[in-house]
């Protein structure tokens, strides 16, 4: 089983849950329609990596995501995550109408850092994603449609949540393609205080 780090300390999530379509300039972006409920996908646990590929049986897009590990039934550790798409696949599931997980949740498909515990509400994280020095995304939960504490309460309608599962909140609007060589760069911020830096340099064959 897949392991991440929190605080230094391995974890084992059972599950990660993927929240899409969070928010509105990404939704507009990828030319989708404005969900009227929550869209909610899985990715097994095989999918979790520390790697970041540009390539899985076709070119990798990449979605920069605030992460949120649950303990105890609650929000208690952030992270970075990066939700790699396989787009073009991912287009034809969706015109034929079939789920998306072979586009979504290959092996190594949600790339994330070491989770760094917080006390009180998930409120005021926000997101920046640099690639090779170049602002690319940047958003936080003030501009999720589905806040964290709004996700929390509907997934628990239909998942049990164990500890250390992890919820990915949602990409800001700037997706693209991986390109090959290309270094990434992860910053979560809380309020004013930056809170975790991941750097991922793109492992071209994978």
């Amino acid at each position: 089983m897949k392991t991440v780090l929190l605080n230094g300390q391995p974890i084992t999530p059972s599950k990660v849950i993927c929240i899409g379509r969070n928010y509105a300039e990404h939704i507009a972006e990828l030319g989708n329609e404005m969900p009227d409920d929550m869209v909610v996908f899985l990715k097994p646990n095989s999918a979790i990596s520390k790697n970041l590929m540009s390539f899985h049986q076709e070119p990798l897009h990449y979605e920069g995501e605030i992460c949120l590990m649950v303990m105890d039934g609650k929000f208690c550790a952030v992270g970075f995550g990066l939700d790699l798409t396989k787009r073009t696949l991912q287009g034809e599931l969706k015109a034929k109408g079939l789920p998306w997980e072979r586009a979504k949740a290959f092996d190594g498909s949600a790339v994330l850092s070491e989770f760094t515990r917080f006390n009180g509400p998930a409120d005021n994280f926000a997101l920046t994603l640099l690639i090779d020095g170049q602002l690319t995304q940047q958003g936080g939960v003030d501009l999720m449609l589905f806040k964290p504490d709004k996700i929390l309460e509907l997934l628990k309608q239909d998942f049990t949540l164990e500890d250390g599962d992890i919820v990915m909140t949602g990409t800001p609007k700037g997706v693209g393609l991986i390109q090959e060589h290309a270094i990434f760069k992860g910053v979560i911020n809380q309020g004013i205080q930056e809170i975790l830096t991941i750097e991922w340099p793109v492992n071209s064959n994978s």
